[in-house]
């Protein structure tokens, strides 16, 4: 179960190449920066970033392409140079990333849609749960968008539509993976026991047999939207090996893992009602046994689920409630965790003037006291410029998924510039 906090649906990526009618190429882009304030002790910077994206577009009948890059230079390793480590300087205080680069074109009845990517099967407001394809930047939690937070992946993309049936064949020869950063970075997500070291993450090596691969089917049903998807892939998350002469060392790598899923949606007038389920197969989780097994790990088969409602209130605003939870089968104890693990979520947003909104989300474990609680308030200066102003708080216990970083407390700003 991967929890993400930032209050943006997940965005059509469809083949849409009806509408690549002009010659013209079109450009659009971002200016964006942030500064962010850890309160919490030890108090310190822990963001001054500036980012720059640009993307040029177009095509013509048949025909669609697509290029888009992004650049990013934090100052806060400047600031406060000697609080991270140099790893994690050099891991984030500049960065470069071709983001969605593709071809879009037909094959007859068939939707091709070749280069970098985004593929999107899940679509819970501010959780990650279906959205299996989706490797993802973690380096700053699950805080920021989503448009923002997903990594595109090298993919083949082929869509057929009969009626009202769409049919989706992926295929990805050069796997993305989750970007966690370097031990001592803000959001890493590993606590290593005291004496232990992390070494450098091991990537499988780019070949037929390193893959992933997957198929998905949608259909309206009466009304309700419904889908079933299988994903056969090495894990975009990293599992922390236990290896070393003296078990003293964990080693992040990427196991392979089989997905199989499906999502639901129904607008009731009043209320919108959205579910997703996934099961997963071959996913490792650590033990810190060696007792039970070397490399401290236990493989163990998880079910993970979601439902929630989305209805229209206040003023031009909305509240959103979520239940979540994972249900493993078989389960080890040694791993911590119970045979359910469930939680819920509010999403609150509401116009507070002309060109203000405010917004608060607030998500909790149902059984152990781990939550976080996001306020922030928006200024949409004009269509082009926005302002945000928010604060993230973390509780709960150490090992829980919010709780282990209570000490990152932070409060932050936003300005964007699109064009």
């Amino acid at each position: 179960m991967m929890l993400c906090v930032a209050a943006a649906q997940a965005a059509d990526d469809e083949l849409e190449l009806e509408e690549a009618t002009e010659a013209t190429p079109k450009t659009s882009g971002i200016l964006q920066f942030d500064v962010a304030r850890t309160y919490a002790r030890p108090e310190h910077w822990s963001m001054a970033r500036a980012r720059a994206e640009l993307t040029a577009q177009g095509g013509s009948q048949g025909l669609k392409w697509k290029i888009s890059g992004r650049a990013d230079a934090d100052a806060v390793f400047a600031i406060d140079s000697g609080f991270y480590p140099d790893a994690v300087r050099r891991d984030q205080q500049y960065q470069f990333d071709l983001r969605e680069t593709y071809l879009d074109f037909s094959a007859g009845d068939v939707d091709i849609r070749l280069g970098r990517q985004h593929i999107v099967w899940g679509e819970m407001v501010g959780l990650f749960f279906a959205d299996v394809v989706s490797a993802r930047d973690l380096r700053s939690f699950y805080l920021p968008e989503f448009e923002q937070l997903r990594i595109p992946q090298w993919a083949a993309r082929a869509e057929y539509y009969f009626g009202d049936t769409h049919a989706e064949l992926v295929w990805i020869p050069v796997p993305s993976y989750d970007r966690i950063g370097k031990p001592g970075a803000e959001f890493y997500p590993m606590q290593l026991p005291q004496g232990t070291r992390m070494r450098g993450e091991v990537k499988p090596d780019n070949t037929l047999a390193n893959s992933n691969w997957g198929a998905r089917l949608s259909r309206q049903f009466g009304g309700w939207d419904m889908s079933g998807f299988y994903y056969r892939s090495l894990d975009v998350a990293q599992t922390f090996y236990q290896v070393g002469s003296f078990g003293n060392e964990f080693e992040p790598r990427h196991d392979r893992i089989t997905q199989i899923g499906g999502t639901m949606a129904k607008d009731f007038g009043e209320f919108v009602l959205k579910g997703e389920l996934v099961h997963a197969r071959g996913r490792k989780y650590n033990t810190f046994n060696p007792a039970l097994n070397p490399d401290g790990l236990v493989a163990q088969n998880t079910m993970d689920y979601a439902f929630g409602v989305d209805i229209p209130a206040f003023r031009d605003g909305r509240v959103n409630l979520q239940y979540f939870g994972r249900r493993t089968f078989d389960l080890n104890p040694a791993i911590g965790l119970e045979r359910v693990e469930d939680g819920a979520s509010i999403l609150l947003n509401t116009k507070l003037a002309k060109a203000w909104e405010g917004e608060m989300l607030f998500v909790s474990m149902l059984k152990r006291t781990d939550f976080m609680f996001r306020p922030r308030v928006i200024w949409s200066a004009s269509k082009s410029w926005r302002l945000v102003f928010g604060a993230d708080v973390f509780g709960g216990d150490a090992t829980g998924a919010f709780g282990r970083y209570s000490d990152r407390d932070r409060v932050y700003t936003e300005a964007r510039w699109s064009f």
